[in-house]
């Protein structure tokens, strides 16, 4: 398993953010070029969403930042069949946030948000421990899905591309 430490530097992210909408399961088969992303438990495997995905489609995590509490949206695309970090939007330095950029990447600004972008890594899955006192969202296709609502809190969930 592969954890996403773009923001924190943490093996895996325990805060999160406020809840919205929860969603169902898509069960058909991903049409030509498309995807399916997966949420399933870590532990037990079960299953908790899927949603198609185009193969060049992008998806993001919001959370609140553990130490500096302040959100933290993290974009990824779908390209190949893998999960590539696309950028990083958050609105406040502090403890545990990135602030040495490494490599290509860059920041910028976007009205009040830091963004950073130009990563390099890519992974086959995702780990994240859903909050207990805030949500993780999860942003597909239009779509605002509560983590919280959908896999319940401190579950341990790995996103990954079918």
């Amino acid at each position: 398993m592969f954890t996403v430490p773009l923001i924190a530097g943490t093996v895996i992210f325990t805060a999160n953010c406020r809840s919205e909408s929860v969603s169902g399961n898509f069960n058909g088969s991903p049409k030509e070029g498309s995807r399916i992303l997966v949420i399933k438990d870590s532990v037990s495997g079960k299953v908790y969403g899927r949603w198609p995905i185009e193969e060049t489609g992008e998806f993001a995590i919001e959370f609140i930042h553990s130490v500096n509490q302040c959100p933290v949206r993290e974009f990824f695309g779908v390209e190949g069949g893998i999960i590539r970090p696309r950028a990083v939007h958050f609105s406040s330095f502090g403890a545990g946030m990135q602030s040495d950029l490494e490599g290509d990447m860059q920041m910028s600004r976007d009205g009040e948000a830091m963004v950073i972008t130009g990563f390099s890594s890519s992974f086959t899955e995702l780990s994240y421990i859903v909050g207990t006192v805030s949500d993780h969202l999860l942003f597909v296709n239009g779509e605002t899905i509560s983590l919280r609502n959908l896999c319940g809190r401190n579950a341990r969930i790995t996103i990954y591309l079918e």
